[in-house]
């Protein structure tokens, strides 16, 4: 969004790096989300009806809120660590989290402004594509977890848990999602002298047998790409080098048949104000998968805990069950003090 990618490629010195993401007007996809809306109405993408308040609407904003159907979602404007969004069952809900958005700067001074927009129901799954510009290359979905409690109570968090594959993505849904959403897209892009390179995240919601997108990230997820990546079969790299010379289409790669699940561990009071300093501690037969780290931290030789999301276990197996019983094998093999993490991943998309 700050153009990190673009402050490189300026620079003659870096002119060696092999840069995988877009540049500042590509995640502008992800970094406004009323960019975003305006480029899928353009382009003629699925998605649901939204209208854009600032802080100076204040009046109007409430006033559009009290008249607004239940359940109401409000979606701050830019990014707010995957907590910007609220899926409110009353107004007064809604107008209390629009109030800490726009008036007590919750998400910091980058939300500006936000998006209240009508609620989606049916299932959600997120679909993830690598492309150099030109060319693209689907990658596994997976279905996340936002939820800090099991059947999807509590707060919204960065992610509990992924799943991979989605029982309903088959060929059908998935030649929708590129006709109506992928292929309009670029071509919409294009049209604006934007070239997308890297990865795309597109948040979707399956209503009746339709996609509808939610969202594009400008990225992979977290614990999304645990899931994903674990379904790759072989060595990305390849792919990921060609993408700035156009090249992606010559260094396909393949997807694993394979299930896999991620669940996360998560530290005492997250997602408000998570405790750090915990040590953490693995059973020596801990062998069903792999653990990667995110809030932790190594002190006079022994881990803790540092951060919120502490660290996920992920694991595969030939369906979603054995995933399933290998990922939680895994967890309950990994210790620290009040650490949480939810039970129920992927139970509910068993068939």
């Amino acid at each position: 969004m700050r153009g990190v990618r673009d402050f490189f490629e300026k620079n003659e010195e870096f002119s060696a790096l092999r840069i995988v993401g877009p540049d500042a007007a590509g995640a502008q996809l992800e970094g406004s989300k009323d960019f975003s809306k305006q480029i899928m109405l353009e382009a003629g993408i699925p998605t649901a009806k939204a209208k854009v308040f600032s802080a100076s609407d204040w009046d109007e904003l409430e006033l559009y809120i009290i008249h607004h159907p239940l359940p109401v979602v409000i979606k701050a404007d830019g990014l707010a660590a995957g907590k910007g969004v609220a899926v409110c069952f009353s107004h007064e809900e809604a107008i209390t989290f629009s109030w800490s958005v726009l008036k007590q700067n919750a998400f910091g001074p980058g939300n500006q402004t936000l998006l209240v927009e009508e609620f989606l129901a049916g299932i959600e799954v997120s679909m993830f594509l690598l492309t150099d510009g030109e060319h693209y290359q689907l990658l596994p979905e997976a279905k996340d977890y936002k939820r800090i409690f099991d059947n999807d109570q509590g707060p919204n968090t960065g992610g509990m848990g992924a799943v991979s594959p989605v029982w309903f993505v088959d060929e059908e849904f998935t030649e929708k999602v590129e006709t109506r959403i992928i292929k309009p897209l670029f071509q919409t892009l294009k049209r604006r002298g934007m070239v997308y390179k890297g990865f795309l995240f597109i948040g979707l919601m399956k209503v009746g047998e339709d996609p509808i997108v939610i969202e594009f990230n400008a990225r992979m997820g977290d614990p999304e790409t645990q899931t994903v990546l674990a379904r790759i079969n072989g060595d990305l790299v390849p792919a990921l080098l060609s993408v700035m010379d156009h090249k992606l289409d010559q260094n396909p790669f393949i997807i694993r048949s394979e299930a896999a699940v991620t669940v996360v561990h998560c530290a005492e009071n997250y997602p408000e104000k998570p405790k750090k300093g915990d040590v953490i501690s693995f059973e020596s037969n801990a062998k069903t998968g792999s653990v990667f780290h995110a809030g932790t931290q190594i002190i006079g030789g022994l881990l803790y805990t540092n951060g919120g999301r502490v660290l996920s276990c992920t694991a595969t197996g030939k369906d979603l069950n054995e995933a399933i019983s290998k990922a939680y094998s895994l967890a309950k093999r990994v210790h620290f003090r009040a650490q949480q993490y939810r039970s129920d991943i992927g139970k509910d998309v068993l068939k």
